[in-house]
């Protein structure tokens, strides 16, 4: 069993440590490096294996000892250029500007003794490289590490999610089979997996098994999978409850896919299985059953799984029994039941921490509308804000400070160093002042009500015009303009209309009680649908006047530049 598993240099890790187990799941979101674990470990099993095919029982050359790897021997790590496997490999005229080796090193145990197994690979052209056992010190002619015979029997065998079934199939020799499992192109390899089944030593008893778990779990009978000589073809047909008999490929991907897994293992016993992406087109419920399934036929072959996926149904499932790596920031294990970030992952989601950890700062709003306003109006202002406003790491709460809360201190019990902005509308209720999460409520009922000004009300009437009616026709501006007037002056009391600082401005409930009733009468004196629903009123906030922007807005954004001063975010080299 592969215990640990040390990558520095390799494609986005810089270094860092893997702790493994049987079974292991690696989860964590898209591009967190979860595959390029598992190409790595797919990366040491090469070198083991073209080592020994080259050095094995030899006496190594004084110098530089090395066998050399093309580029298309990497079945399971595809890249067009071998500098892609390097981080920061900088490469001019076909040759490094700099040495940056990629080591990866393996720990196991084997009948109970532990045993350790690491390459260094070095760049050497964009077709090829050298690969050689890791220094154990620095110099001209370094000792190396010795290959242990434990390391030379890990079989590893790498599997990608299935990628939809191929109308037909030909009959594939084994190598053929492993270069398409590498490269993705699971489609054109299921029925041949099937077929290995049947074509090895007890092969009934594991192929009558398979069947089985795919009757258990979506009702159907497999037939056995059969050569067609003629056309070179492998065939392969499933019954349905009713009896009718249909072609594999008439199949949903969920039972492709779990067929796929199940043959996979069937005819790599004894192996280091990674599997990325197990979870791939199945249901929760056949997620959480597959990983069941799994483990179980794995442990029955006594193979390895090293899985990659981003289910919260997986984690669920292997948290409070297996080892989990969290792949957010430093690759991290957290099966710890005590574990903070696993119950940040497992309450909250691996998506909000992922983001909390890359940002350093949450930003709490009633709704997506509140920061589309927040944006338009520090873009006006040309607040610093904007930048913060851009890409924020942002959580809707439906104006209820309490929820906020619960979400902010959540996450923080993973992250501790996290802090927060919450912005809400007027609430009843006084806000704390904590220094890590910082609540604020508008002064005026709700944010809608910075929008509410006549001149903002006449500039987006004009530039709808111009969008409506004739292009730059002044009697039609004229007249939308005018609409408008008549229902402000219909629905605004007088003295409101008169002092932009009246209360009536401020504790009106903009959107339903002044908005709502302005926008349907505006539209119904022009004739024409409304064109702007409760959902539309952000776009208010690109035609307040700079010098009409209540002076609170301006509070609020530089409150949250200076939370946003002190969050700590996570920094390049944190990341591997």
């Amino acid at each position: 069993m592969l215990t640990k598993l040390t990558i520095r240099n390799f494609k986005r890790f810089r270094q860092v440590e893997i702790e493994l187990g049987n079974p292991v799941v690696f989860i964590g979101p898209n591009n967190s490096g979860k595959t390029a674990a598992l190409q790595a470990l797919a990366l040491w099993d090469i070198g083991v294996r073209r080592w020994n095919e080259k050095r094995a029982g030899k006496a190594a050359p004084e110098k530089r000892p090395g066998v050399t790897i093309n580029r298309r021997d990497l079945i399971a790590v595809p890249v067009p250029d071998a500098n892609l496997l390097w981080r920061d490999l900088h490469v001019r005229a076909g040759k490094p500007t700099q040495n940056v080796r990629v080591e990866i090193l393996v720990e196991g145990v084997t009948e109970g003794k532990q045993w350790t197994c690491g390459f260094e690979f070095d760049y050497a052209n964009q077709e090829s490289f050298y690969c050689r056992p890791l220094r154990l010190s620095e110099g001209e002619n370094p000792p190396r590490m010795p290959v242990p015979e434990s390391a030379s029997r890990v079989r590893v065998a790498f599997l990608q999610p299935m990628s939809g079934l191929a109308a037909t199939e030909d009959r594939l020799d084994p190598g053929a089979i492993n270069v398409r499992l590498g490269e993705g192109r699971t489609a054109e390899v299921l029925r041949n997996l099937c077929y290995q089944i049947l074509n090895r030593e007890g092969g009934d008893a594991v192929w009558k098994k398979v069947c089985r778990q795919i009757r258990n779990l979506f009702g159907v009978a497999l037939d056995e999978p059969a050569y067609v000589a003629e056309r070179g073809e492998i065939v392969m047909t499933y019954r349905e409850p009713s009896g009718v008999r249909l072609d594999l490929s008439s199949s949903g991907r969920g039972l492709q896919q779990t067929l796929l897994l199940l043959a996979h293992l069937a005819v790599n016993p004894g192996s280091v299985l990674l599997l990325d992406e197990p979870d791939a087109h199945l249901e929760i419920l056949r997620q959480q059953q597959i990983y069941q399934v799994l483990t179980e036929s794995a442990s029955e072959q006594e193979s390895q799984i090293v899985a990659a996926s981003h289910s919260e149904v997986i984690l669920r499932e292997a948290a409070d029994r297996d080892v989990v790596v969290a792949f957010v920031g430093k690759p991290h294990r957290i099966d710890d039941r005590g574990s903070q970030v696993l119950k940040a992952l497992k309450e909250i989601g691996y998506d909000q921490y992922y983001q909390a950890e890359q940002t350093g700062l949450i930003l709490y709003l009633e709704g997506s509308t509140d920061l589309a306003i927040l944006r338009a109006l520090a873009q006006t202002l040309g607040h610093r804000a904007q930048e913060i406003l851009a890409r924020p790491f942002v959580h809707y709460v439906m104006n209820q400070p309490t929820k906020a809360r619960d979400h902010f201190y959540g996450l923080r019990e993973a992250k501790e160093d996290l802090v927060g902005f919450a912005l809400f509308d007027r609430i009843d209720q006084p806000l704390p002042n904590r220094p890590e999460l910082r609540e604020y409520m508008w002064k005026r009922r709700e944010i809608e009500n910075y929008l509410c000004s006549k001149e903002t009300l006449f500039g987006y009437a004009e530039a709808s015009a111009r969008e409506v009616g004739p292009l730059f026709e002044a009697a039609e501006r004229a007249r939308w303009r005018d609409a408008m007037q008549e229902c402000i002056e219909d629905l605004v009391p007088r003295a409101a209309q008169r002092d932009p600082l009246d209360p009536w401005w401020r504790d009106t409930k903009a959107s339903d009680q002044f908005l709502d009733r302005l926008f349907g009468a505006f539209f119904r004196k022009l004739g024409i649908s409304n064109l702007m629903q409760k959902t539309d009123y952000h776009v208010l906030a690109r035609h307040v006047p700079r010098h009409q922007i209540d002076p609170e807005v301006s509070e609020v954004l530089d409150s949250l530049v200076e939370i946003a001063a002190i969050a700590n975010p996570l920094r390049e080299d944190e990341t591997s």
